[in-house]
């Protein structure tokens, strides 16, 4: 997969289709706060979205607290976002679903 950054009308297309995920202020990055019923139920998606992130060797930066997970996405080697991000975006929220 081309890891070119997006231009800001793609992005915003891109972003109608996972609408909870969020632009940072400089558009280089999307973030997304997950919430479970539990710590365990965090470190599990947590662990599947590590499994991943290995898979697809695109890895975001995180934060786990109790049971919460806070994700930004961005594509460092691009300096911005790219379809890599979003395709990403979209498989974590399916992880949380399950």
């Amino acid at each position: 997969m081309a890891r070119n950054p997006l231009p800001m009308d793609e992005i915003a297309a891109r972003l109608a289709q996972v609408p909870e995920w969020q632009l940072s202020e400089d558009g280089a990055a999307i973030t997304k706060r997950f919430s479970f019923r539990n710590f365990n139920a965090a470190f599990g998606f947590m662990t599947r979205v590590a499994l991943l992130a290995e898979k697809m060797d695109h890895h975001p930066e995180w934060r786990n607290s109790y049971r919460t997970v806070d994700i930004t996405l961005s594509t460092h080697t691009a300096d911005g976002l790219t379809e890599l991000d979003f395709d990403m975006a979209e498989r974590l929220d399916g992880y949380a679903d399950n």
